[in-house]
C-alpha cells in the first residue's frame, strides 16, 4: 500500500457523518449527565495496549473512543463545571476544528490564506483591547506561552545583545503581584533570568497590586545595582479575578522607563462589555498583553494570544535569517513577516480558523453579553453565599469568580468536601487559598452555566457541610 487514503471513501464518509451526529447529540444534551466521573482502572488499563504493529479499523477505534474517552473527560463543556477558568466550546468552534484539520495548514509562515486569517484575528484582538492596529501578535498554545514570549520580548528590548551573548552577569529584574499567575515566574526561569528575578509585589485588601510598594521596590533594586526592565500586571487574577490598577501601574512604568505588560488571560474578554470595560482602563497602553481565546471567548482548546505594541521590538526578539527559510518577494515563500518571526514556533497549526469563525459568527456584541451574563450569575451566587449562615465570602467579586469559606470546617475538610462534590457529578468547583484560608472557588466561565447550576452546586455544598458537622457531633 503506497498511500494512507482509504480505499473505500463511502465507508469513511458514513463513519464521519455518524461521528458528527453523535458529537452534536452530546453537545445538545451536555448538561444532562454528571459533570465529571472518575476514570476506572479498567478503562485506564484498556488504553495501555502498546504501539500497534497492525492498524485497527476506524470503527473499532471510534468505539474505543466512545467507551474509554468520552465518559471520562474533564467536564468543562458541562454547565456544572466551574472549578477552573476553562471555556466550554461551541458547535461553531468544533466545526472550525474539523475544517482546519482538513486543510492541515502550517501557519509558521509563507504566503497563503490561513496566514491572512490569523492576521485578521490579530487585528481583531488589537482592536478589542485598544492597542494600535500596527501592533503585532500571534496565536499560541495559551497564556503561559504568551507571557513567556512577552518576557522574552521585553528583556531583549531592554538589551538586544542578550540574543547572542545570553544573560551572563546582567541583573535584570521584573515585577508582578503576589497574586500573579505561576506561569510568570516560570517564564523568568525559562528565559534564563531566574524565577527570583521576578519580584513579588504585595497586594492591598482588594487583592490588587500595591502600586506604592511597586514604586519603592523599583527604587530599592536600582540602588542595589539591579536593572528593572518590566512590570507584569494582571487583569483578572487566577484566584479571585481581581484587576490591578492598570492606569496607575502604566504611569509607574513610564516614569521608570520600564516595559508595561498585562496578563489578561481571561479578563481581556471583558473589554467587549460596556459595563465591565471601564474596569480595564489602561489595558490599551500595554507594551505587551497575554490572553486566551479558549477561556471566556469559548474557542476550543488551544488558542492563546500574545499582542505587542511595537512590532519591530517583537520581531527583534525572535526573527531569524536562515538559508532554508528565505523570505522572497513573490511565490509561496513571500508574505513576510511570518508568524515564526513573533514566537519560537515554526510549526504552527491553523488555530486562527476556530477564532475567526467563533467571533465571526457570534459577533463582539453577543460575546460581550455572554461575559456580562457570566458575571451576573457570579454576582447572584455571591449574594446567596452572603445570605447563607455558615458561609462567608472571602474576596470581592470583581468579575466572574466567587471564593467562599465554610465555617466550622478545617481546610482539610473543605478539600474533602470539594472532592466529594466532584465525585457526585453534581458540580465541579475548585479550591484556592485566600488570606491563608482554603476557599471553595467557583469560576463562571461556561456560557451554559445559569443560576440553576450555581444554586445546585451551593445546595450540594451546604448538604455535604451539614453531613460533616452532624457526623462530628453525633446529632
Amino acid at each position: 500500500m503506497a498511500g494512507l487514503d482509504p480505499t473505500d471513501w463511502r465507508n469513511i464518509r458514513d463513519i464521519g457523518h455518524r461521528m458528527l451526529d453523535e458529537v452534536f447529540d452530546r453537545m445538545e444534551h451536555v448538561g444532562e449527565g454528571p459533570v465529571w466521573r472518575p476514570m476506572p482502572s479498567s478503562a485506564r488499563q484498556a488504553l495501555k495496549e502498546g504501539l500497534p504493529e497492525k492498524g485497527h479499523s476506524l470503527d473499532d477505534l471510534y468505539g474505543r473512543y466512545l467507551d474509554l474517552v468520552v465518559p471520562y473527560g474533564v467536564g468543562n463543556t458541562h454547565p456544572g463545571f466551574m472549578g477552573w477558568v476553562h471555556g466550554a466550546g461551541t458547535p461553531v468552534g468544533m466545526l472550525a476544528e474539523m475544517l482546519a484539520g482538513g486543510l492541515n495548514a502550517n501557519c509558521g509562515g509563507r504566503d497563503h490564506a490561513p496566514v491572512e486569517v490569523e492576521r485578521e484575528v490579530i487585528r481583531w484582538a488589537l482592536q478589542m483591547v485598544g492597542l494600535p492596529q500596527d501592533g503585532s501578535g500571534c496565536l499560541v498554545t495559551g497564556s503561559s506561552m504568551a507571557n513567556f514570549i512577552s518576557v522574552i520580548t521585553a528583556s531583549r528590548a531592554q538589551d538586544p545583545s542578550i540574543r547572542k551573548e545570553g544573560i551572563g552577569g546582567r541583573r535584570l529584574v521584573g515585577y508582578a503581584a503576589t497574586t500573579a499567575h505561576g506561569c510568570l515566574p516560570r517564564a523568568f526561569d525559562l528565559a534564563g533570568l531566574g524565577s527570583e528575578a521576578l519580584r513579588r509585589v504585595p497586594v492591598l485588601a482588594d487583592h490588587r497590586m500595591d502600586v506604592s510598594a511597586l514604586r519603592n521596590m523599583i527604587v530599592k533594586d536600582r540602588k542595589a545595582g539591579f536593572v528593572p526592565f518590566m512590570v507584569a500586571s494582571t487583569a483578572g487574577t487566577v484566584d479571585c479575578g481581581a484587576i490591578d490598577d492598570l492606569v496607575a501601574i502604566e504611569a509607574v512604568t513610564r516614569e521608570a522607563g520600564l516595559w508595561f505588560h498585562v496578563d489578561a488571560a481571561f479578563g481581556a474578554l471583558a473589554c467587549l462589555s460596556a459595563r465591565f470595560q471601564p474596569q480595564l482602563a489602561g489595558i490599551g497602553k500595554a507594551d505587551s498583553l497575554a490572553f486566551d481565546f479558549h477561556k471566556w471567548a469559548q474557542v476550543p482548546y488551544d488558542a492563546g494570544c500574545v499582542l505587542v505594541r511595537d512590532s519591530r521590538k517583537h520581531a527583534a526578539a525572535f526573527a531569524q535569517s536562515l538559508d532554508y527559510l528565505v523570505r522572497e518577494e513573490r511565490g509561496l515563500a513571500a508574505g513576510a513577516p511570518w508568524f515564526c518571526d513573533f514566537g519560537p514556533d515554526l510549526s504552527r497549526g491553523f488555530r486562527a480558523l476556530k477564532v475567526w469563525m467563533t467571533l465571526g459568527h457570534y459577533g463582539a456584541g453577543r460575546m460581550g453579553e455572554m461575559v456580562e451574563t457570566c458575571c451576573d450569575v457570579a454576582a447572584d451566587l455571591a449574594r446567596r453565599v452572603e445570605r447563607t449562615d455558615g458561609l462567608v465570602l472571602l474576596a470581592p467579586v470583581t468579575l466572574n469568580i466567587v471564593c467562599f469559606g465554610i465555617d466550622g470546617l478545617e481546610d482539610a475538610e473543605v478539600s474533602e468536601l470539594v472532592q466529594d462534590l466532584h465525585e457526585s457529578g453534581i458540580a465541579a468547583p475548585s479550591t484556592t487559598r485566600i488570606n491563608g484560608r482554603l476557599a471553595v472557588r467557583a469560576a463562571i466561565v461556561n456560557h451554559r452555566t445559569t443560576t440553576v447550576h450555581t444554586d445546585r452546586m451551593l445546595d450540594a455544598v451546604i448538604a455535604l457541610r451539614d453531613e460533616r458537622l452532624k457526623a462530628r457531633t453525633g446529632r
